[in-house]
């Protein structure tokens, strides 16, 4: 049998991903998004940021919800992605009460017009299907949040939220991949940077 391609491993890992999160029960799902969520709230980086993107979850992703009404209660500006000509676009949620109507692919993303300006600082927290303790990371495969994280690089800080189980050793990678900076799960916060300096891969 031929070697795989980094395609074909990545399809691997995100179809086992994918198959073990929707295995999860509900009260699973609310108890570890609940202390994940908790762990974001205590997060220095999120705490000093002025501005933050969630995303909006489906497929038992992470939720985010409780972060988005912190974020609002203290005052930051929240922002959710809308997916418009294969991009993503971080658009301005104005309140709580602000309503979220359905997008592409049955997500949810602000009614609103108002788009961030990609010269400001902001932490951006970036759903994901696998991730490694050196900021790797496999989403659905359209690239999205790679394009986004690379127009914004040097304005931000990305967050990866996912469940434990999530992680793996090691993603395999193309060059267009963007690494995210931590990784906060129900049991840890990984400084995804200090992983690649302990694995000899600092850059």
């Amino acid at each position: 049998m031929s070697e795989l391609s980094t395609g074909e491993r990545k399809q691997l890992l995100r179809t086992a991903a994918v198959t073990q999160r929707k295995s999860l029960t509900t009260s699973d799902w609310l108890a570890w998004s609940a202390l994940i969520q908790a762990k974001v709230l205590e997060f220095p980086p999120y705490l000093r940021s002025n501005s933050i993107a969630l995303y909006s979850p489906i497929q038992n992703e992470v939720d985010t919800s409780t972060i988005r009404d912190h974020a609002l209660g203290a005052g930051k500006i929240v922002y959710y992605p809308r997916i418009r000509e294969n991009r993503i676009e971080l658009m301005q949620l104005d309140s709580p009460e602000a309503l979220l109507k359905e997008g592409y692919l049955g997500i949810l993303e602000p009614a609103g017009e108002r788009c961030f300006p990609t010269t400001d600082r902001i932490a951006v927290i970036v759903p994901g299907l696998v991730f490694d303790t050196r900021g790797n990371r496999i989403g659905r495969g359209a690239a999205w949040y790679d394009r986004l994280l690379k127009e914004i690089r040097t304005n931000v800080i990305s967050v990866g939220l996912a469940y434990d189980f999530q992680l793996v050793e090691e993603v395999p990678t193309d060059t267009w991949d963007q690494r995210v900076d931590y990784v906060i799960t129900e049991r840890r916060i990984i400084d995804c940077a200090a992983a690649r300096t302990q694995s000899g891969l600092a850059s």
